[in-house]
């Protein structure tokens, strides 16, 4: 992992509760996320693996990691995206994503929003 990266999970842990502090981080191979299209209220779930990408209308979703807590695998999940628009080709959103806390982090989007549901182990 990055430098950048590195620093960009530290921040999130930052500001996650103390007792998330406290706990060894697992990573896993994948993740689900949850998108939203707020114009038609049509929702999905995407199980990406990590290096993987997924189109959502003209937005492009790369999950590039994903960890959770080590004693506690369904207590939350980090995942570090990329949400990139195609047509204007820079990225929209860069940086980890909190399952347990998605406002904290959040795509800012007019028409979708994008959040973690859970790392995924296979």
């Amino acid at each position: 992992m990055s430098m950048m990266a590195r620093l960009a999970f530290a921040a999130a842990l930052a500001l996650a509760p103390m007792a998330s502090l406290a706990q060894e981080v697992v990573a896993a191979p994948g993740a689900v996320l949850r998108s939203l299209d707020r114009m038609s209220g049509v929702y999905h779930d995407l199980d990406l693996k990590v290096g993987q990408s997924a189109d959502l209308g003209r937005l492009e979703i790369r999950l590039t990691d994903c960890r959770y807590p080590k004693d506690n695998p369904a207590g939350d999940a980090y995942a570090y995206l990329i949400i990139s628009d195609r047509h204007t080709g820079g990225p929209l959103f860069q940086g980890w994503m909190l399952a347990s806390s998605p406002a904290l982090n959040a795509l800012d989007h007019m028409r979708y929003d994008v959040w973690v549901m859970r790392c995924s182990k296979t």
